[in-house]
C-alpha cells in the first residue's frame, strides 16, 4: 500500500515551550526514527507546519521552524498549513494524489486537534490511516492530562474509521510497517 509520513505540527514554537508537550523527547525520537525508516522504504516524509500571522508561529519566525531535534532530509517536504486540519487550503491532497497514496502514517501535535481533525479527514476522505500511537502528544489541559488525552485518542480514533467505511490504526511506531512503495522524487 503506497504510504506517507505526516509530521504534523513539530515546530519550536510547541516543543521548545515551558512547559514542552508531554513526552516531548521521546515524541521527537519517535518520530526520527519514523522518519529514517520511511525514507529507506522510499516512503516521503511530509511535515505540515502549522501557521497563523501575528501569532508567535507566524510563517518564517524562529518559532514556526521545525524543531532542531528532527532530523530533516532535502527529500522531505514541507507543507504550510493555516487550520488543524491538514488538508484544508493546503497542498496534501495534490501530492497525495500525485503519489498514489493510500495511506497516511500520522504523527506530531497536537492529539486532540491537529493530528485528531486530520485523521478525521483522512479517514472520511477514504484513506487508510495509521495513528502512531507513541509518536503524537500534547499538553496538559484544565480537563484532562496529555497523557490521558493521547490514550483517549489511541482508543478512539481507530473508531471512526469504522464509522467512516475506511480504516484507522493506532500502532506503537515499533509496529508500524513502511512497505517498499513510492518515492518523492
Amino acid at each position: 500500500m503506497k504510504s506517507i509520513l505526516l509530521i504534523i505540527d513539530a515546530q519550536r514554537g510547541v516543543f521548545e515551550s515551558t512547559p514542552p508537550p508531554h513526552d516531548a523527547a521521546a515524541v521527537l525520537s519517535c518520530i526520527n526514527g519514523l522518519s529514517e525508516r520511511a525514507r529507506a522504504a522510499g516512503t516521503p516524509v511530509v511535515f505540515a507546519q502549522h501557521e497563523c500571522a501575528g501569532s508567535p508561529l507566524e510563517y518564517g519566525s524562529e518559532k514556526w521552524a521545525l524543531d532542531c531535534r528532527l532530523h530533516v532530509d532535502e527529500r522531505d517536504v514541507v507543507l504550510r498549513k493555516t487550520t488543524p486540519d491538514a488538508f484544508l487550503r493546503s497542498e496534501l491532497s495534490s501530492l497525495l494524489e500525485m503519489w498514489a497514496v493510500e495511506q497516511l502514517i500520522v504523527c506530531g501535535y497536537a492529539s486532540e486537534f491537529c493530528v485528531d481533525t486530520t485523521t478525521r479527514r483522512a479517514a472520511a476522505l477514504g484513506f487508510s490511516v495509521v495513528l502512531v500511537a507513541d509518536g503524537h502528544t500534547t499538553h496538559d489541559k484544565a480537563h484532562a492530562s496529555a497523557e490521558q488525552i493521547r490514550t483517549h485518542h489511541n482508543a478512539t480514533l481507530p473508531n471512526v474509521g469504522l464509522v467512516f467505511g475506511g480504516s484507522v490504526k493506532a500502532l506503537w511506531a515499533r509496529d508500524v510497517v513502511f512497505d517498499k512503495d513510492v518515492g518523492a522524487d
